[in-house]
């Protein structure tokens, strides 16, 4: 008798012991990342966890887990799982597969190529596109058109082993939602045919703009100079059209040399986007600030800005101050 009661006690207390630890804080000394692959048994999860120390008792854990029916309703992931965690919070963490998400920033001004490139770099994507990613757009639905531009400049959050392909999807249809609203909403008189259009456009503003107050004046100015007829005279687009032979000088050679994304030698807009531009710009693009400005050229001020000027003489001004505030800067630096 006095045996029985002394196993019922020490049954008891082990018990106990198994559910008290459901609710002791982790020891672990830092974060600790644990990857539950599909199909992988509740058992083998928590020796493992046990193995890198984030579960005291195993055993007590899975028996938890199996008597309330969570243990097959755990999610397969990758989880972050922080000290002082108990094992009971983490249990609900993984039922509820609040796996850890990592971020990919598509910048603004990126041309496809940079995007691509800074894909393969991430570890926590899966690379399935080549370098140059033939038939881009074909993959995600829109065969035939040019990948450039296409794709919004945001941050992308995404469970770690997401591919490429899928991260581009997102990122093609926040664009073409994007496109579509700022189209849809557009001021009435805007010198553009359709939704296209109007992307190429914003992405040259993008790659001239340097803040973001100037936004709508760069727009409204180049917009201004498709309106009568004048040819754009956009530098991006000359030295996108230059590809890698651009060796970070426009030379005279280059204005005059005749290409599609000659906006010197060519009227109008050139045939694709030369960059991605981001949601302000679009925006900026469509609802651009009316300017009788067709000229503009850096300040003097060295912040970014620019001066506009609605006739040649002005902007000749401009540029005069500005050359002799340069030359000023290096004599200084000589000195």
């Amino acid at each position: 008798m006095v045996v029985c009661l002394l196993l019922l006690g020490a049954a008891a207390a082990v018990v106990w012991l198994g559910v008290r630890s459901l609710d002791e804080p982790s020891r672990l000394a830092a974060p600790v990342r644990f990857k539950i692959a599909p199909g992988m048994s509740f058992a083998r999860v928590a020796a493992e966890m046990a193995v890198q120390g984030v579960i005291a008792n195993p055993r007590a854990w899975v028996v938890y887990a199996r008597l309330h029916h969570l243990a097959p309703a755990v999610k397969a992931g990758e989880y972050e799982i922080q000290p002082g965690t108990t094992p009971r919070e983490l249990l609900t963490k993984m039922v509820n597969g609040q796996v850890l998400l990592h971020s990919f920033t598509i910048v603004d001004g990126w041309r496809v190529q940079d995007m691509l490139a800074a894909l393969r770099r991430n570890p926590d994507v899966i690379a399935t596109l080549t370098d140059n990613a033939p038939n881009l757009m074909g993959k995600l639905g829109s065969p035939g058109v040019d990948p450039e531009g296409q794709f919004l400049p945001e941050t992308y959050r995404f469970i770690g082993g997401t591919a490429d392909i899928e991260l581009l999807r997102q990122a093609h249809a926040a664009l073409s939602k994007e496109l579509d609203s700022a189209w849809m909403n557009r001021d009435p008189d805007l010198p553009l045919r359709n939704a296209q259009e109007l992307l190429i456009m914003a992405s040259i503003v993008q790659k001239e703009s340097g803040l973001p107050q100037e936004l709508g004046l760069i727009a409204g100015l180049y917009l201004h100079r498709l309106s009568i007829g004048m040819r754009l005279q956009a530098d991006p687009t000359v030295i996108y059209g230059l590809g890698d032979e651009y060796d970070g000088d426009i030379h005279t050679v280059d204005l005059r040399t005749d290409g599609p994304y000659n906006t010197y030698t060519r009227a109008g807009l050139p045939p694709t986007p030369i960059a991605l531009a981001g949601a302000a710009v679009i925006h900026a693009t469509a609802h651009p600030e009316k300017t009788d400005a067709i000229y503009f050229v850096a300040s003097p001020k060295g912040d970014g800005s620019h001066v506009f000027s609605a006739t040649l003489q002005e902007h000749n001004a401009a540029v005069a101050s500005y050359v002799a505030h340069q030359r000023r800067k290096a004599g200084d630096r000589s000195q």
